[in-house]
């Protein structure tokens, strides 16, 4: 049997082979003449980071390490944002990020903690009599791990929620004459349940440290006002990174903040430039895009739960989903991380969410036309241009475009603001190795 310290080193190498192999996928089904293809790699690398757009406002909004998950929620609403770096308040005055920040914060960690900690809940609240008899908290948040089958960090985060259901369960909630089975349990749970989140103990306090690296999707890597767009564009693409922070060199601040949306925005606004003109003339299919084939297309049926389609996209590690109806898959919806964060903040929504199914959770947060652009299904046809795609993705603020065909409007792939990134550059023998040694896989692999 290998030793732990093998087993990570093979998991490393397998992570590092799942980017290479993404990346050489791409490379190879491009049919663009290798040498626009050094040109815009060189081109790209002599562009300093310095010179990409700032963030509104000039300052990047900051959450700490010990703000309760109720004020990241709020912090991240009131901007308008979809993630923050998180700072460490225990870090001294230094010249080293590594001591600053701890990692990124997004809706999608909360949201998902979230879920899971009302699943952990609603199975101790049907544990009441066990509770009323002085069964310790930690005992019974166990109970409501095992019997939900989470293991890892995530049931250690878990059990806090389990010990609220059952607070609950010997207190205000037999007061009200709960059922004791967990999926009655659960509903009643789920009605209070943005007031617990939000208001009570211990949710109230509980900390972004304490669910960021559980829930944490990708590594937090800096890069200096001087280094070059290139990297920014490979960390983005072949890497899978969904955001950059920018540091200015020997400070320990974040100065600004790219992610593959701004990125793709950037090129948009290229437009006119030969350069780009010439490459967003050219058929997606001169990229081999879409990169899957449509049998590797994950979607979501409209009538299938809206808990089992924020599962897919956490144990896919993707970031939305198609809506489909029929056997013909014909798109009818999309739905996103992006869309996960209105079950906090409609507690309408989430008083029903094991029970809410695709469609409904559509219909109901179509009712404002803000909200209703967000999940209307953007698609493109095989034979549109990539300028054409990188419109759609930049002007609709969206993070994917559904590739549809026949009258049906079948789905048979998806192109990411990724594989859009993936597609204007290639990395040169050794680029990383050169920039920051062995730095940049290392956290990478983190």
């Amino acid at each position: 049997m290998a030793q732990p310290q093998a087993q990570e080193e093979i998991k490393e190498r397998c992570k590092i082979s799942s980017y290479d192999a993404y990346f050489e996928t791409i490379q190879s089904r491009k049919k663009l003449p290798r040498s626009l293809q050094e040109i815009l790699t060189s081109a790209f690398a002599k562009i300093p980071v310095s010179s990409f757009p700032g963030v509104p406002g000039g300052k990047v909004i900051e959450i700490g390490a010990d703000a309760s998950v109720s004020d990241a929620v709020k912090i991240l609403s009131e901007h308008n944002i979809l993630s923050a770096p998180v700072t460490n308040p225990e870090a001294e005055i230094s010249s080293d990020w590594r001591k600053r920040y701890l990692g990124l914060i997004d809706y999608s960690a909360i949201i998902l903690w979230v879920l899971e900690s009302a699943e952990l809940a609603a199975v101790a609240l049907s544990a009441t009599s066990a509770t009323a008899a002085g069964v310790g908290a930690g005992a019974v948040g166990a109970v409501g791990a095992l019997a939900l089958g989470v293991t890892g960090p995530a049931a250690v985060v878990g059990l806090t929620a389990a010990a609220v259901g059952a607070a609950v369960a010997g207190g205000a909630a037999a007061d009200k004459g709960m059922g004791k089975d967990a999926p009655t349990a659960a509903d009643e749970l789920g009605k209070d349940f943005y007031k617990v989140i939000l208001q009570d103990e211990p949710f109230k306090s509980t900390t972004v440290r304490s669910i960021l690296k559980s829930f944490r999707w990708a590594p937090f890597i800096p890069v200096a006002t001087d280094s070059s767009m290139l990297s920014v564009m490979l960390l983005l693409s072949k890497y899978r990174l969904r955001n950059v922070p920018v540091i200015e060199p020997g400070q320990p601040n974040i100065k600004n903040y790219i992610t593959q949306s701004g990125l793709v925005q950037g090129l948009e606004r290229c437009k006119g430039r030969d350069w780009f003109d010439c490459i967003a003339a050219k058929p997606i299919s001169d990229f081999g895009l879409p990169f899957m084939s449509s049998d590797e297309v994950i979607s979501i049926g409209s009538n299938d739960l809206i808990l089992e389609a924020f599962k897919k996209m956490r144990d896919n590690q993707i970031g939305g989903l198609p809506v489909v109806d029929g056997p013909k898959r014909k798109i009818v919806g999309n739905v996103s991380m992006r869309d996960i964060r209105y079950l906090l903040l409609k507690p309408d929504l989430f008083s029903n969410f094991r029970k809410l199914t695709v469609r409904d959770f559509m219909s109901t947060i179509t009712t404002t036309h803000e909200i209703g652009k967000v999940i209307q299904p953007i698609t493109c046809k095989l034979e549109s241009t990539l300028g054409n795609v990188i419109h759609s993705l930049a002007s609709k603020s969206v993070h994917r475009i559904h590739v549809v065909a026949g009258e049906e409007g079948e789905v048979v792939g998806v192109i990411t603001l990724r594989d859009v990134i993936s597609c204007f550059i290639f990395e040169p023998p050794n680029h990383f190795d050169d920039y920051m040694g062995s730095a940049v896989k290392e956290m990478l692999n983190q």
